[in-house]
């Protein structure tokens, strides 16, 4: 709807109720206050889209970007993905090494090329040739999954941050950006950078998600989120519907989605997953748990 914009962010579905989460609802806070500043100003969902989830990579506090943890070979993987609604454009990279944000790459790769996705040393040596900012030593990376780790030896902790946008113009975007599963094999690539798997944004819906990728890769659930909404379910039911079938499957995680009308929906199905939306009545809602804050 012209004239009302929505957003939804999310920081992943890999909260721990023993973990104090204050800090991360003080920076979604603050990104969502930005975010509504710049859309009232008139700016594109695309633009908020990149620019929320590229400030979530620099923090340090979410397992993307800065936040990022190695591999079981010792390296830093990094995952993104974008999708413009307007244009049904889209760009992507994968398992990138050396730079700071995957997001701006991804973006890169859809306004310069001819391509959606490039991968490890192709989307190297793309970046470079783009002058992205890289990443000087490993001792840039802050680690953010390390406490949960240690609150949850051997289990499979997953870390990804995302933004789905409506703009008071009426387009919507969504942008996606991970490190992956903590631990992961060299070379692993989840649902974050897969257009129609871990994002996806058209004239109806944008959606980013979170959690087991290799689930929401092959129930491509960001892309059959979209489809049911346009074959009439509404934005609530659609989004049950696909994580429903995630846990009918065993897996867990969560997304966030905006609707041409401004409905939001942050559903999950682990124990918690750090999210914040800005409502088209201009509320602010954080929540990491079953409990949100709204000021």
């Amino acid at each position: 709807m012209k004239g009302q914009a929505a957003l939804a962010i999310h920081g992943g579905a890999s909260a721990i109720r023993k973990l104090d989460y204050r800090r991360e609802c003080s920076h979604l806070q603050a990104l969502v206050e930005r975010a509504r500043d710049d859309l009232s100003r008139g700016a594109t969902a695309l633009d908020v889209a990149t620019a929320v989830v590229s400030e979530m990579e620099a923090s340090g506090l979410y397992v993307a970007g800065k936040g990022g943890s190695p591999n079981l070979a010792g390296d830093y993987e990094l995952d993104a993905g974008l999708m413009d609604g307007k244009t049904r454009r889209g760009g992507a990279v994968a398992a990138l090494q050396g730079f700071q944000s995957p997001i701006q790459v991804a973006r890169l790769v859809m306004e310069t090329t001819p391509h959606v996705l490039l991968v490890g040393e192709g989307a190297a040596a793309f970046a470079r040739t783009c002058r992205a900012p890289e990443i000087d030593g490993d001792d840039w990376f802050t680690h953010a999954a390390g406490e949960e780790a240690n609150y949850a030896p051997g289990a499979q902790l997953r870390g990804t941050v995302g933004c789905a946008v409506l703009d008071r113009h009426g387009n919507l975007a969504a942008a996606t950006s991970s490190a992956g599963v903590f631990d992961k094999m060299p070379g692993r690539v989840g649902d974050s950078p897969l257009i129609g798997a871990g994002v996806w944004a058209d004239d109806r819906v944008a959606i980013s998600c979170t959690g087991q990728g290799e689930l929401f890769i092959l129930t491509a659930s960001a892309a059959q989120i979209a489809f049911l909404v346009r074959s009439g379910r509404d934005l609530r039911t659609a989004a049950e519907a696909v994580l429903s079938e995630i846990r009918s499957r065993g897996g867990e995680g969560g997304l966030v989605a905006v609707d041409h009308e401004g409905n939001v929906e942050m559903p999950y199905n682990a124990e918690g997953m750090k999210r914040a939306a800005l409502t088209r009545d201009g509320e602010i809602r954080i929540a990491v748990f079953d409990e949100c804050v709204r000021s």
